[in-house]
């Protein structure tokens, strides 16, 4: 399988559950600042993913996954003994995909694109950091009484997606000083081994 990934995008994610699983994947990167996207090896990305957005995963058969809520469970089912995602059709499951849709839909789409275009404005900026603003209380109030992880005393696919979101918040000027539990959470999952791993291998600047 190959993960296309870009340096600095929720492409991180699926590329964290794959080490923490111990699924082999071939990467490639996508030049994300070019039009047309191009791959590593020189392709127009559109070719790949007619979206033209990272991650996309192809599967050994050619056929191609996006959408990253979507690769990360895929992903954790492959490996089932890792634990990333309780089993379907569980209570447990569907849990995890509340999760996953929270950050995917509440945060995610917050971050991005709102606070990565400045042409869209500094009023709709303060819009978007106030509404994630309330969503991180959310999550604060969950670690509190819920932690260490989103699920509990498990790490899941959830936590790889909303550590890779959550740590847009330096470049996109979110001030996290009135959560000091997802700080704590922030760093637990930064210090992981395969963490670090997957953010070294795309480049990333990993914390000593």
């Amino acid at each position: 399988m190959k993960l296309y990934y870009a340096t600095g995008t929720c492409s991180l994610s699926p590329h964290i559950v794959a080490l923490e699983a111990r699924i082999a994947l071939d990467i490639e990167r996508v030049d994300i600042f070019k039009q047309p996207h191009v791959t590593g090896a020189g392709l127009d990305f559109t070719k790949v993913n007619p979206n033209g957005y990272v991650p996309a995963l192809e599967l050994d058969d050619g056929s191609l996954l996006t959408e990253g809520a979507a690769i990360v469970q895929y992903l954790a089912d492959l490996r089932p003994t890792s634990k990333l995602a309780p089993e379907a059709a569980t209570r447990e499951r569907y849990q995890l995909q509340s999760w996953l849709n929270f950050v995917a839909t509440e945060l995610h789409k917050m971050y991005s694109p709102w606070l990565f275009h400045p042409e869209y404005g500094v009023p709709a900026q303060e819009v978007a950091r106030a509404k994630i603003a309330e969503r991180l209380a959310y999550v604060e109030r969950h670690l509190e009484g819920s932690g260490p992880w989103l699920m509990g005393n498990t790490f899941t696919v959830a936590d790889a997606y909303l550590f890779t979101i959550v740590g847009w918040s330096g470049y996109a000027k979110v001030d996290l000083s009135a959560f000091p539990k997802l700080r704590a959470y922030m760093n637990r999952v930064g210090a992981r081994p395969k963490v670090r791993e997957a953010m070294h291998a795309e480049g990333m600047k990993v914390a000593a």
